[in-house]
């Protein structure tokens, strides 16, 4: 394009060849109509992701280091990559809705006020543990009207971007979307979700527990600990508890093991050991009826345990990068190495 398009569409991406076809078809469908581009951002995938996206008119652009890869890597290597006044970002295991880009579009335009516009994510895999819980759990971030951040993707302006300083925080291995909206409501911004559906999300089909470990290995779990480590250099810490549950969830978590010890240790026997006992069994039996399910409740409280550990790991864990410096990255493909093939295979006919 001779000048920049309105819309810059980045799907991130890290070994995705199950669904990246249909993710790719689906943006290519609704951006017919728009000045828009591609942009997919590959955190090094080791299957036939890129492969597959290489088929199609986008651009595709990869981490150089391994050790860049995370969650709050790949949208700012996509960002640094675009031009699009209007900036939507998503995953790779999503399929675009018909008639959200529009739409958000559309809000974005007629509402200065706005800097982002998400709308109503469908989970699809709902036999998964984890998913099950979070459609259970069903954030308010995550219904109609004015939220507090967009997770799961969503539609920025590239000028509320530029103004807080960058897309995403290399440093984070989650919690990047609520990251950058704690940075734009600090700017004077605000963050809206339509009453549509936007994306339909194929998550892990991981046994939960399997998934849980994984999180924990990749230290997607640690994000809990890194946004708050974010948040008090920014002189934020007080936000990010505000709007982080887990952490006081994780603080009575604490305070229950502080307690059973106690009562194990110190407390006459056998009485202190059963009293014990029986408080480490309290909250398998209290989340087990809350959920409905023994599994989802034993699930929730592994996690809780899990997800401290990691969080007290990503607190502790050094700051590498500082989030406004470009990252080192490779441009694998263009749309006009497309047109190119196509253009010789016609030829050669």
């Amino acid at each position: 394009m001779s000048r920049s398009p309105l819309l810059s569409v980045i799907v991130k991406t890290l070994n995705e060849d199950a669904l990246i076809t249909q993710t790719l078809e689906s943006v290519l469908a609704e951006t017919r109509s728009l000045e828009a581009e591609i942009i997919v951002a590959d955190c090094l995938s080791t299957d036939q992701t890129v492969s597959i996206a290489r088929r199609y008119p986008v651009h595709i652009v990869q981490l150089a280091n391994i050790a860049d890869k995370g969650c709050g890597a790949a949208p700012q290597l996509g960002f640094q990559h675009s031009c699009g006044e209007f900036v939507y970002v998503m995953d790779g295991d999503m399929i675009a809705a018909p008639g959200f880009l529009a739409q958000a579009l559309d809000l974005l335009q007629r509402d200065a006020s706005l800097a982002g516009v998400g709308g109503m994510i469908v989970e699809v895999n709902v036999n998964s543990l984890e998913f099950a819980s979070r459609v259970l759990r069903a954030k308010k971030d995550l219904q109609p009207g004015l939220v507090d951040r967009l997770n799961g993707g969503g539609l920025y302006r590239r000028s509320a971007i530029e103004q807080v300083g960058y897309l995403s925080d290399r440093n984070l291995h989650a919690y990047e979307e609520l990251e950058l909206a704690q940075r734009l409501r600090s700017a004077g911004w605000r963050l809206a979700r339509l009453p549509m559906m936007a994306v339909e999300h194929h998550g892990h089909t991981l046994n939960a527990f399997n998934l849980l470990w994984r999180r924990f290995r990749t230290r997607y779990a640690w994000g809990v600990g890194e946004i708050l480590r974010a948040g008090a250099l920014r002189n934020e810490a007080i936000a990010v508890i505000r709007d982080l549950p887990e952490l006081r969830l994780y603080s009575i978590v604490l305070v229950w093991w502080a307690i059973m010890l106690g009562l194990a240790t110190l407390a006459p026997r056998p009485e202190g050991t059963w009293l014990a006992a029986l408080l480490f069994a309290l909250p398998f039996a209290a989340m087990s009826i809350l959920r409905r399910s023994i599994s989802l409740g034993v699930y929730a409280v592994v996690s809780w345990h899990v997800n401290l550990v990691s969080a007290l790991a990503g607190l502790l864990a050094p700051r590498r990068h500082d989030p406004r410096e470009p990252i080192p990255s490779v441009v694998l493909h263009t749309p006009q190495m497309v047109e190119q093939t196509a253009t010789s295979q016609s030829a050669s006919r």
